[in-house]
């Protein structure tokens, strides 16, 4: 199954769990983009150089389904790539939230739009319902990966009204944003 290859790249994991569908894997957590360096002759790793936050993946046997999480920078789009983009298919949902990017767009990616929204703070499985007009009722009663499959289902018909901008271009156009985390002070 496409999720147990992906197990190695999970870091912070929330959860990865079967929904109640046959078939159906969920994770949510963060996404290892680009692995730290070895530290020691065990070969274990110093913590990632690159990750994405907030990941939201959903699986279909060998399919990837849904993939969608918080990007500090769009420069992070190619790491990406490098260990998603062969699952990425037409049919596969792509919803990245980048910090860095002034308006949202479009790109192709091997035949599935991937959808690049601008967020500096908020959070990304908050702002996915927001898109599809889903509420907490809508989720109630539901395992955690049921609720995955039900966002999944919801955003899979949306259609984005961006314009599409190759990625080669949206990368000469990114500002200088950082996150902006809010907590106890």
């Amino acid at each position: 199954m496409l999720m147990d290859r992906y197990e190695s790249l999970f870091f912070n994991a929330n959860f990865k769990e079967a929904a109640s569908d046959a078939g159906w894997v969920a994770y949510r957590g963060e996404l290892v983009l680009k692995e730290g360096e070895v530290a020691d002759a065990h070969g274990r790793r110093k913590p990632p150089q690159e990750v994405m936050k907030q990941a939201i993946l959903l699986t279909a046997g060998d399919e990837l389904k849904l993939l969608s999480g918080s990007l500090d920078e769009l420069q992070y789009f190619p790491a990406l790539l490098d260990k998603y983009g062969a699952d990425i298919k037409p049919g596969t949902s792509v919803v990245l939230y980048t910090v860095n990017i002034d308006n949202p767009f479009v790109s192709m990616v091997n035949g599935a739009p991937v959808i690049f929204i601008p967020m500096v703070q908020g959070m990304v499985w908050n702002e996915l319902c927001d898109i599809v007009a889903l509420d907490k009722g809508d989720f109630k009663g539901m395992s955690a990966a049921d609720k995955v499959l039900t966002l999944y289902k919801a955003l899979k018909d949306n259609k984005f009204k961006y314009p599409e901008v190759a990625i080669a271009e949206a990368l000469t156009k990114t500002n200088a944003n950082k996150r902006e985390n809010h907590g106890a002070i």
